[in-house]
């Protein structure tokens, strides 16, 4: 499902006589449908930058990075814009540490907005959001509100609904469980699991040792390809 090959990646800080800071270098790394693969490394190594340039957030100054679109290998590292927004909408779902949303939407209209892109009608996107906050136990008073009033486990549940609403082939994990109780965190792993039971293939940074172990089939250090 996904295929790097190579990688390489450098941040040059403009303001700052173009210093260039090297990240990492020759990244090669799959990952295979139905599977879950824990993205590790101390803190610092790249871990979030590397998951940032499979979602083509962050440029890859060299190497490629293929993923399984509509049946065949696109290189999202070289894809123009209308491609790279078609795979994020059909194929690649991404739950970030973060939430970032247009201010004063409903909670219940941001987690239905990715089905409503692909077509799904109206009342069945939210009907599907009614029952994916629910079982992430936001309270149905609030799904009217914006979800940046909201604290930040809270929000962090939001951000999961969104990811976990359409069965996408692939889905990005940076951090699922983090701010989240034990119950929540176990929906969350429940969630994980459906989704490699009908094949998504998952790659996720998990700082919860329990949760990896829960949910990975093996891990992959980026520590290893850090630049000197």
């Amino acid at each position: 499902m996904i295929n790097v090959e190579n990688v390489a990646k450098h941040f040059t800080l403009h303001n700052q006589a173009s210093m260039t800071i090297p990240v990492f270098e020759g990244i090669s790394f799959f990952l295979n449908q139905g599977e879950c693969v824990a993205l590790t490394g101390e803190s610092g190594s790249g871990k979030s930058t590397f998951m940032r340039m499979l979602y083509a957030n962050y440029i890859c100054n060299k190497g490629s990075i293929h993923i399984r679109h509509n049946d065949r290998l696109v290189d999202i590292a070289t894809a123009d814009p209308h491609q790279v927004l078609d795979i994020r909408k059909r194929t690649l779902g991404y739950v970030s540490q973060f939430l970032r949303v247009i201010p004063r939407v409903p909670t219940i209209e941001i987690v239905a907005e990715p089905l409503l892109a692909l077509g799904v009608d109206k009342e069945q996107a939210i009907a599907k959001a009614q029952d994916i906050l629910a079982r992430l136990r936001i309270p149905e008073r609030l799904w009217s509100l914006s979800p940046l009033t909201f604290s930040g486990g809270e929000q962090q549940r939001v951000n999961i609904a969104r990811g976990f609403i359409a069965d996408y082939p692939i889905l990005l994990l940076d951090e699922p469980t983090a701010s989240l109780d034990a119950v929540n965190r176990q929906t969350v792993l429940d969630l994980i699991e459906q989704a490699k039971d009908r094949g998504c293939a998952i790659l996720g940074i998990f700082h919860d040792h329990e949760a990896r172990e829960a949910v990975c089939s093996r891990t992959f250090d980026v520590t290893q390809f850090q630049s000197v």
